[in-house]
């Protein structure tokens, strides 16, 4: 861990896995790479339904992966505030957390 840098705390090295699957890795590829200016826009580019979409966001937004902020007239607009994510697992602790 370094000191200073935001740290997120997963219960377990499966919900690691699940909140950053393939499948939303590469959503947050896409929403760095084209900026999406809502919800709908990114729905269309991913080709995934809006509601999905939604759930899949917040999600991510609780532990620090997407931002998403109020856009023109009341959109939510995600945002990816970091290019990098590093996954710390103790080897030698009873404890399941993983950062």
């Amino acid at each position: 861990m370094v000191w200073g840098q935001p740290t997120v705390w997963f219960t377990s090295i499966e919900s690691f896995a699940k909140v950053l699957s393939g499948r939303n890795r590469e959503l947050l590829a896409t929403i760095a790479s084209e900026k999406p200016d809502s919800l709908t826009e990114l729905a269309e580019l991913a080709g995934r339904s809006k509601s999905n979409l939604s759930r899949t966001l917040k999600t991510m937004s609780r532990y620090g992966l997407v931002e998403l902020s109020e856009g023109e007239r009341g959109t939510l607009v995600p945002r990816v505030p970091y290019d990098q994510v590093r996954l710390d697992v103790s080897l030698t602790s009873s404890s399941q957390r993983v950062a």
